[in-house]
């Protein structure tokens, strides 16, 4: 009996044993593993020269589904995203956006600015140590020399050890230059004239390779000098103006301002290649060759991440000419959201539907035209620079005995000669005061900041944090002015941009592809943020200018 049950209970703490060990087991199963999605084998830069915001919304109804729509649907809008400095304009907007820095730090604080060493007049990529490659003329003089710090295609080339590429393309040499930064493998830029080709500078080769020899070659340049005349119906423009007003630009021989464009040198296929930049053909030229760099380069073949940075910059040329309000920019951009479709079913074909990383951006906006602002009852104007300059200069003449205190005027900024001040035994921040004080006096003035106020203050918020992180110490004026809202320095006819006021900073920001969530955010978002934002996502170390922070919404 005492054995029976003996045996009864080391079989039940068997039992006992087992059942909790198959439950161990069971409960101790080691966790699934989540697995990490590869790195894209392709960054893609987009950046669209002078787009506004509402160009995104406004002409919404006209783009189809694989352009601006897929971006924005499928990918990441970030409908509050602002430039935090001026001037508003392509050299530094471009320079920005790639550096995540402001001018204050990466020091473009123009597309020309006034150079206080040499006392002349600079453009931001020009470079006399290089020579043109691809043509005899002067345009391929230039290198990203100007540019202080590093850009995210530096970034990414030094992490992986200079196995990436980079390749920057647009038609302005400024648009491909400074997106490329300094370790660009090539940055290739249009030279119009009666040249017609893709050219590039000895910073970066000696000789075009074959297939850019071969592409000039094509005639695909000469195949877009024709007449341009709407894709639609031009009645379906309701979003726009009308198409026949004195609110926009003419071509050579143009009575009127209305569609079609058939001038004599549109047409031409032997000279004035300039005029494809005046057209959205100089887009579809631009995507032309972008899509021959990534085949031809192999850019995200392997799974070492290249770079592709691309500018269109007809929209830039065409709102100059023509108007924000124009029957020619929504023409443009219907025609934009195309070639956009055509580079992103390229992408998927080539390097594969999420293997790659896109964003799109702008490098400013845009005022509209103040002559038709005026004439809707919205207060505008222009700014008359002769009246101001005769004025101002009696002002100093009077004041200070001498105007050779007066270096420059550039960029919305006054260069005073500091040695010629300290001859008279003045103090430099008590003549800064005093031409402020000045120049706020002007009707067309609405603000006026010195650069000791610069110096001396951390703004945080409205026009003068605008400004600082567009001053730089070395190179930036003693005295910034900014005129009223609407009111600018520029013909009768066409739009322009340069300012610290909304119109000019609001631009779109669309993320898509590997790595990015899908969804959208009204918080603002500011230029800046776009290099840490790819930088994080990459793994890889900031430029070392940084000053914007990740957009932390946009990372999957």
């Amino acid at each position: 009996m005492r054995k029976t049950t003996l045996l009864l209970l080391v079989s039940l703490v068997m039992t006992a044993h087992w059942t909790m060990g198959q439950r161990r087991k069971k409960n101790n199963t080691p966790p699934e593993v989540s697995t990490v999605e590869a790195p894209p084998k392709l960054i893609v830069g987009i950046v669209v020269d002078q787009m506004r915001y509402d160009y995104l919304t406004r002409f919404w109804n006209h783009y189809g589904e694989g352009g601006f729509k897929r971006m924005a649907t499928q990918g990441f809008n970030c409908k509050n995203n602002h430039f935090n400095y001026a001037p508003t304009s392509t050299g530094p907007g471009h320079a920005s956006v790639y550096t995540g820095a402001t001018p204050s730090s990466h020091g473009i604080i123009g597309n020309n600015w006034f150079d206080k060493q040499t006392d002349k007049d600079i453009y931001c990529a020009s470079d006399e140590n290089y020579e043109t490659v691809g043509t005899n003329s002067e345009g391929g003089r230039m290198s990203p020399r100007n540019l202080l710090t590093t850009t995210l295609p530096d970034q990414l080339r030094l992490h992986t050890q200079m196995r990436g590429k980079t390749i920057a393309v647009a038609l302005k040499d400024r648009g491909a230059v400074l997106p490329g930064g300094h370790t660009a493998n090539a940055a290739y830029w249009f030279e119009g004239g009666n040249t017609g080709k893709w050219i590039t500078s000895t910073y970066y080769m000696d000789k075009l390779p074959d297939w850019v020899t071969t592409f000039n070659a094509s005639g695909t340049i000469k195949e877009y000098k024709k007449d341009w005349n709407t894709l639609k119906d031009i009645d379906l423009y309701v979003e726009s103006g009308t198409d026949n007003n004195t609110y926009e630009g003419l071509f050579e021989t143009e009575s009127s301002p209305s569609f079609p464009h058939s001038t004599p040198n549109l047409l031409s296929k032997t000279e004035d290649f300039e005029i494809i930049k005046y057209t959205p053909y100089g887009n579809s030229l631009t995507t032309d060759f972008a899509i021959a760099a990534l085949e031809n380069e192999g850019l995200g073949i392997d799974d070492i991440t290249d770079f592709l940075a691309i500018s269109y910059s007809s929209t830039d040329y065409i709102g100059h000419k023509f108007g924000v309000n124009s029957k020619e920019i929504q023409d443009t951009y219907i025609r934009l959201d195309m070639d956009l479709e055509r580079l992103l079913n390229t992408l998927d074909a080539k390097v594969g539907k999420g293997s790659y990383t896109l964003f799109l951006t702008a490098d400013h906006g845009a005022i509209n035209v103040p002559s038709y602002l005026k004439d809707v009852k919205i207060p505008a104007g222009y700014l008359d620079y002769g009246e101001i300059k005769e004025e101002f200069t009696k002002f100093v003449e009077y004041r200070f005995g001498t105007t050779d205190i007066i270096k420059s005027i550039s960029n919305y900024q006054v260069f005073l000669d500091h040695k010629v001040i300290s001859n008279l035994d003045m103090d430099l921040d008590d003549v800064q005061e005093e031409i402020a004080a000045e120049l706020l006096r002007y009707d067309d003035m609405d603000k006026v900041f010195t650069g000791y106020q610069m110096w001396q203050n951390d703004y945080t918020h409205g026009i003068p944090y605008i400004l600082q992180n567009g001053w730089h110490q070395k190179r930036s004026g003693d005295v910034l002015f900014v005129p009223k809202p609407a009111h600018i320095s520029y013909g009768s006819t066409g739009s322009t941009h340069g300012s610290p006021m909304i119109y000019d900073t609001h631009v779109p920001l669309l993320f898509y592809g590997n790595g990015i969530k899908k969804g959208e955010t009204v918080s603002r978002t500011e230029i800046p943020d776009i290099a840490p934002t790819i930088a994080i996502m990459l793994g890889v170390a900031y430029p070392n200018g940084t000053t914007g922070k990740p957009i932390v919404e946009v990372l999957d």
